[in-house]
């Protein structure tokens, strides 16, 4: 009687505590040799533009201690930005304005986003990582739930965007120190919409977001004396 062979017990697929480069490694070994993560930051923002990165890692220059943006305190994010600026073959920064996340909301805001962002790599990538989205580019890509948490060219873009719009945010703050941006990040704070209730919405709120139109007045106008960041 011939001897059967039991199964091989599967293997427990172990969570990954950090993003890593298996990804990325995948679609090298199927001939993209540039690969781009992109993501984005201020989705659920009251004020300011919606910011996306794009970047290509260089393989041969690994970034320490990556991560979805998230999970590092600021200090952390400020080394590893830039790290990954100093490092990486490509890295592009855009955004999309307040008043354009009101004209055609804010997903389709977040996509026009990294999409100039990945039209802004030079050189070009091969092929995309994209966190949750897929984008309107001629560019092979991966879309991903959570990429940030999973793959480390994602998180860098993470990183990067969400330095570069904190930076902004705490420069906005000296024109409108009103709304607690410097610490709130232009997020619903009760600081934050608790000056919506008093002083009204800006020029540089989101009137499409509930939480602003609710509050919608003629609210502060910026001094004209004062030099305004101008982003992207």
């Amino acid at each position: 009687m011939p001897r059967t062979v039991a199964p091989l017990a599967r293997k427990k697929r172990v969570p990954r505590n950090r993003p890593d480069t298996r990804i990325e490694q995948g679609l090298r070994a199927r001939g993209y040799s540039l690969i781009a993560g992109v993501d984005e930051v201020g989705r659920g923002c009251l004020f300011g533009p919606v910011v996306a990165a794009a970047v290509i890692l260089d393989p041969r220059h690994p970034v320490r201690g990556l991560n979805d943006s998230k999970r590092l305190d600021a200090e952390s994010r400020r080394v590893l930005s830039g790290r990954i600026h100093e490092r990486a073959i490509a890295v592009s920064v855009a955004a999309v304005d307040n008043a354009q996340v009101d004209r055609v909301n804010i997903y389709q805001a977040s996509r026009l986003a990294m999409q100039a962002a990945v039209l802004g790599l030079d050189p070009a990538a091969a092929a995309l990582v994209v966190d949750a989205l897929t984008l309107d580019v001629a560019i092979p890509q991966k879309s991903i739930v959570k990429a940030d948490a999973t793959s480390s060219s994602v998180a860098a873009a993470s990183i990067v965007a969400k330095v570069e719009r904190d930076r902004w945010m705490e420069e906005w703050d000296i024109v409108f120190p009103e709304y607690g941006l410097a610490s709130n990040k232009g997020y619903g704070s009760p600081v934050h919409l608790a000056a919506l209730e008093v002083h009204g919405p800006t020029p540089l709120h989101r009137m499409s977001f509930k939480p602003v139109a609710d509050c919608a007045c003629f609210g502060p106008q910026p001094d004209s004396r004062v030099s305004l960041p101008l982003g992207v």
